[in-house]
This record gives C-alpha cells, structure tokens and sequence, in this order.
C-alpha cells in the first residue's frame, strides 16, 4: 500500500476516439464532436450504423470490401437464437417483470461466456490468428489426434470448432456461405473455412463463435475486439426476444418437470 501512493496517475482522461468540442461559454458543454477526427454530424448524414460502429473499433472507415463484410457479419450474427443461454435469460428475466433497462445488460452477459459466446469467440480469433500460418490440413490431423479419448459432451478441437449436440454444425455451414464469398484468398477467412472443411472427416466444423471470429479477423479487428463485436450483433436478436416475451407472465415460459430435477443430499453431497 505505502507503494502505490507513489503511483503516477493522469491528470485528466484521456481517450482518441471522442473529442467534445468545448462551448466558450460555458466549459461544462459542448458543441459538437469529433470520431476518430470524423465530425459526428457529418457521421450522421453520411455515415450508415455499420460503418460507425467499425469506426469505433478500428479507428478508421472501412473500404469498400470491409463495407460489404462487415455488414453481412451483423446480420449473420444478429440473433443467437431462442435455445441459446443468452437468449432464454432475457425471455425468462422480461417474462418475469425484470425492468427493460436491465434486459440488454443480461442478455450481453450471457452472450460472453466460454462455450458459444464471445469469451470464445476471442479464443478462436486469437488461436486463428496464431495458427493461420499452418497447413490446415496437417493441423486439423494434429489437434485431431491430441484429442483426449471418449470425453463426454461436445468436442472442441480448437476454440470455435467442434461439435454442437454431437455433429457438425450445419446452421453454420448456412451462415459461413454468403461470409465467404467475401473472402481474401489468403486471408484469416478462407483458410479458417479450409481448416473447417478438413475438419469434416472427423465430424467435427464450423462453430458459430469460429465463424464470427475469422470474419472479424478478415476485417481487420483484434482477437478482443473480435468478441466484443460478436455481442453487439446479437444484441438486437436478443432485445427483439425480450421485448416478445415482456408483459406475458412467468406462465409464458416453460417450467421444468419434476422428473428433471436432480436432489443431492446435504450430508454426502450425492443423489437423493
């Protein structure tokens, strides 16, 4: 503790992407603001939601290629589902009467976890980016043969691909199409899909957080960056679930059957 009160702190925030122009009359105001050096209403009359939002993130425009991608990549990933956690949290919670200014903050929560979320999303990216260098076919016959024996549940070869319920993925085939068609021959993207496909032999694939991640990669995001934006696209997918849901009681959900629930005892910690 004594150390840290030697501790140099700025003077000030500090922050390149937002200048607010300052009022010269009153210093508590603004009147007006700059993006990444990009005037805001400028932005606005110019700008659609898609390229501000890769402005934030990158710092600079995306060019007409980065457009096309980053574009079909929100809409890909706008909804994660109703099956998925995210998603079933946010119906229970508006179902319930849980206030709507809460809603995006739960749904975002359960959209970063480790398995389909964007905790994973960034592992992929990172493991993408650290790894694209490598046949796809010589890695995906590596990581195949470091897999543990007889592991229950779903496989992960790498983070982002694998299994979902024991097979490949086919929804992720779907969304992976109109993605790669956009893609740079040598870049994250197109070998990410060929060591997908090599993949496939061994009934393992694309997994939506793998996608999600080479595309983010083909755009140019970091790995972390590559997470973050993952959630933001299904933000509205699960908004669009909760605002369905709100208003229709706890009854508008399903409720688990007695046969499902597992009692353990107290005393030994086992099944009752």
């Amino acid at each position: 503790m004594e150390q840290s009160r030697d501790t140099a702190f700025p003077d000030h925030v500090r922050t390149r992407v937002w200048e607010e122009l300052p009022d010269p009359d009153n210093a508590w105001l603004a009147t007006g603001a700059r993006c990444h050096g990009y005037a805001l209403d400028e932005m606005a009359r110019r700008l659609s939601f898609d390229d501000t939002i890769f402005l934030l993130l990158r710092g600079e425009l995306p060019d007409a290629a980065q457009r096309r991608l980053m574009s079909r990549f929100l809409v890909s990933f706008c909804n994660p589902g109703p099956r998925h956690a995210a998603s079933r949290a946010v119906m229970n919670a508006a179902a319930s009467g849980t206030r709507n200014a809460a809603l995006p903050a739960i749904g975002i929560a359960l959209l970063g976890g480790e398995h389909l979320g964007s905790a994973e999303v960034e592992h992929a990216a990172a493991f993408i980016a650290a790894r694209c260098s490598a046949e796809p076919i010589d890695l995906a016959a590596q990581l195949v043969a470091l897999e543990p024996p007889l592991t229950p549940g779903d496989r992960r070869v790498a983070p982002g691909f694998g299994t979902l319920h024991g097979n490949i993925d086919s929804f992720c085939l779907s969304l992976a199409a109109p993605l790669c068609e956009l893609a740079r021959p040598e870049g994250p993207l197109a070998w990410s899909a060929r060591f997908a496909a090599a993949l496939a032999g061994t009934g393992c694939g694309w997994l939506q957080p793998g996608l999600a991640a080479a595309t983010a990669l083909e755009l140019g995001f970091t790995p972390r960056a590559a997470g973050l934006l993952y959630q933001l696209a299904g933000l509205p997918g699960l908004l669009a679930h909760a605002l369905e849901t709100a208003g229709r009681g706890i009854t508008a959900m399903p409720f688990v059957p007695e046969e499902r629930y597992e009692y353990v005892d107290a005393d030994t910690g086992g099944s009752a």
